[in-house]
Order: structure tokens, then sequence, then C-alpha cells
């Protein structure tokens, strides 16, 4: 309780956080003897669940959380999305994204653009996709299938897959494309990861080396991450801002009151990354990015702060709208630090604590319309970072000829996507800062 009462964004709606809700520790604790469940009791504190507030949580196990934070989890390195059939529309189909290096999924031949309809044989339902495909069991055999048209036909081919413990580097592919006369850097960037901050920087080293004038940033499928790498990425792209306003923190009315540091609330674009390592700018005027519905978070923080400085360009679809951040509370004494942690239970909280606006207090609270729209077709989704996969082509042309017009020709059946391989995980959609001293 006292820690939602001090750092929940939404404290002063929520009766029960009230400083006056109770008289007495009696009184607390007989409230609290009602509820035998911490995860019932931390539900039962959040502000319009579901529809404000969307994306707090409580874990069982912070060290397994801890290991999210640095991308690594139990995975088969399959990432998928999951879309309803375009007629039968309880049933559901899978279709592959990426597939992790390294993984089992790679070693057993699964590429992007597989469909899958079916899982150990079974029918993938809106009722039953979470079972099958996101419980506890290490393997599974997904049953491919053929488009159809938005209602997907097995083919009779199979792919056993086994989930093991892996960390995903983020930095999924990073190139140079010559295209129209100009050097055009390419990177699909999978998550805002910061264990991988170093390996980050050396991307836009080599960007730097090949003469990159123009930059296409790929968060398709990018939920969020760290705040802080979300302000090194825009220190990457630009470096003629250093030590202005990358983004502004608003916390709850209790902790901006008590906050005698008024800096620690402001995220500046940097020079260095915090291993005192140089970061390589590209001092860019304008920026690309390649958003879809699954574009998050800290993807959309990148955006909406690069909006007052340069000329910024999206190309794909909507983003999700994500505006506010969370960080992780542990039962210890000053609930930040595992010091002095108590030793018996694993349980802490990622409530949402913060709300981000830019240099000029601006967030897009409904997403981010797209410059130019552009839809994934899943019966063709091409082959990511080649210049005809669709989005990246359409991104080519907006760069080479300005033509921000919507893409003639052949368009995507429209087709609903209700999950994704990580939104199984407490990460999905996150964006986090670190807790800092008063």
């Amino acid at each position: 309780m006292e820690r939602a009462k001090r750092y929940y964004l939404w404290q002063n709606d929520i009766p029960d956080l009230s400083d006056r809700r109770f008289s007495s520790q009696q009184q607390l604790n007989e409230y609290l003897d009602d509820f035998d469940d911490p995860n019932l009791l931390f539900e039962s504190l959040l502000y319009q669940r579901g529809t404000i507030d969307k994306w707090s949580w409580i874990v069982d196990d912070y060290i397994a959380l801890e290991q999210q934070f640095q991308g690594t989890t139990q995975t088969t390195g399959m990432e998928f999305g999951l879309v309803r059939y375009r007629n039968e529309m309880n049933n559901v189909f899978g279709y592959v994204r990426y597939v992790v290096p390294n993984t089992d999924a790679a070693s057993q031949g699964v590429e992007r653009g597989m469909l899958f309809s079916s899982v150990n044989g079974t029918q993938i339902t809106i009722d039953n996709y979470r079972n099958l495909l996101f419980s506890e069991n290490t393997s599974l055999t997904i049953n491919l299938s053929n488009y159809n048209n938005g209602d997907p036909i097995t083919n009779g081919t199979s792919i056993n897959l086994t989930k093991n413990s892996y960390t995903e580097n983020p930095i999924h592919l990073a190139k140079t494309i010559n295209e129209g006369g100009k050097n055009i850097g390419y990177l699909m960037y999978n998550g805002f990861t910061s264990t991988f901050d170093s390996q980050l920087n050396q991307v836009f080293s080599q960007f730097k080396s090949d003469g990159v004038t123009e930059l296409i940033i790929d968060l398709r499928y990018n939920g969020g991450g760290s705040v802080r790498t979300a302000s090194y990425l825009g220190s990457m792209i630009t470096g003629q801002f250093t030590g202005d306003v990358f983004s502004k923190q608003r916390w709850n009315e209790k902790y901006m009151n008590i906050i005698e540091n008024q800096e620690i609330l402001i995220d500046r674009f940097k020079n260095k990354i915090e291993s005192s390592e140089n970061i390589n700018s590209l001092n860019l005027e304008n920026i690309y990015f390649i958003t879809t519905s699954s574009s998050a978070s800290a993807s959309e923080l990148v955006i909406n702060s690069l909006e007052p400085y340069i000329n910024v360009f999206t190309v794909g679809e909507k983003t999700v709208g994500k505006y506010v951040g969370s960080v992780t509370l542990y039962d210890s004494p000053n609930l930040y630090t595992k010091e002095d942690i108590n030793p018996n239970h694993n349980w802490a909280m990622q409530p949402i604590v913060l709300e981000i606006v830019n240099k000029n207090d601006k967030n897009d609270k409904d997403g981010i319309e797209p410059t130019v729209e552009i839809l994934e077709d899943f019966g063709n989704l091409g082959v990511l970072g080649n210049r005809e996969e669709p989005l990246l082509a359409r991104t080519l042309q907006l760069i080479t000829t300005g033509n921000r017009a919507a893409k003639s020709g052949n368009t995507p059946i429209v087709l609903k996507t209700i999950s994704s391989s990580k939104a199984n995980y407490p990460l999905y959609n996150n964006m986090y800062v670190n807790l800092q001293s008063k």
C-alpha cells in the first residue's frame, strides 16, 4: 500500500490510496486481511483498469522480471503475430514476424512469412490461443498453412519447436542501402534493451563510416523498454542538440512536490552512454521510422521527442499510444533497490508512475499517425531488410522522391491482429525508468 500511495501516477483518483483513508495501522491491517492474494490487492488499487491504466503489473518472481529487462526469456525464437480469420472470425492464425538467430526456431528452419493455424493438431481460436501458445509447456508443434485470402488452410507441414532460455539482441538487422544516389542506413530495432547500448552505438559507428545521410529505423515490432536507451538512440540520430531537453517526466502530485532536484525529471540529449563511451552521432535533419500497431512506449517516445528538433516521418500504421512509464518497486526499506529486501518472497510491483512528454509538453495518447499509411500483407510479408519488402520499399520511395501519397495498386486484406508472442511477457509495450534520489 505504501509503495502505491507514494508513487502510483493516479494515486489521487483511488480512495483507498488516500493519505487519510486509514486512521491507524490496525485499520490498515484489517483492510489488508480481506485479501489473501497479492494480485487481487494490486488489481483493486488500479485506476480504470483496461481503459486508463492498461499497463501496471505485479510479479511473484522479480529475478525473472529483471532477466526480461535484459532481454532474456524462455522462447523458441519464433516471434509471431496472431490474427483473426477473414470470414471464420472465431478462428485465429499465426504469422512469423521474424526469427531470433541461434534459437531452436532458427535451427528448425522457421522463416518470416510462414503461417500456422493449428498447434499440436488443434485449430487456434480466440478462446484457446493462450493455452496453446503461452502455457508453461516447453515444446509445441506448429502446423503450417497456406494463406487462402485470409482464411488459412493447413498444408500438411509441421515443425516441432522447443523453448529455451535466450537473450535476444534487439539489433535484428543493420545495413546501408544505396538508393537514388543516397547512402541510407537501415536498422531493425526490436527493443530498447539497455545491456545492448554499446552494440547499438557500434551500429551508428558503422553508419558514420558508410557515409549515411538518411536513416530508416524499423520499429514495427518494438514494444519499448528503457527510457534512458531511448534518449541514447535519439542522441545517435542527431548529435547537434547535446544537453537540450529530450523528454520530461510527470509523476503524481505527491512525488512532484517532494522533488528537490527537478533536473532528475528531465531526460536530455547526451554525448556519452553510461559507460562513458562517446556516442556516435549522425547529426541528421531527417529521420524515417517504420511503425505498426505493435510499435509502443519507448518507440513512440523517440519519435515524439525528436519532432521538435528535426523532420520526422513515419511509414506504416498508427502506433499504440503508450505514453506512460513504470518503475520496479521491491519489498525493501527504500522500495526501489534490493538492499535489505524481504527474503520471504520474490514479489515486486511494476506500477505506472509517470507520464512522459517532449520538449513542448506533448505526447500522442491515441497513437502516432503515419506520414504514409501502408499495411503489412500477411500473405506476402517480404524479407526484412530487402529493398523490395513493402514497408521498406515505400520508405525508400519517400526518401528518394518525397512522395507522401498512399501506395497505389493492390491493398492488403485488412485482418484483426489480436496478440503476439511478446504479449505474453510482462514487459510487453512497457517503458521503464530507474527511480532516482530526490
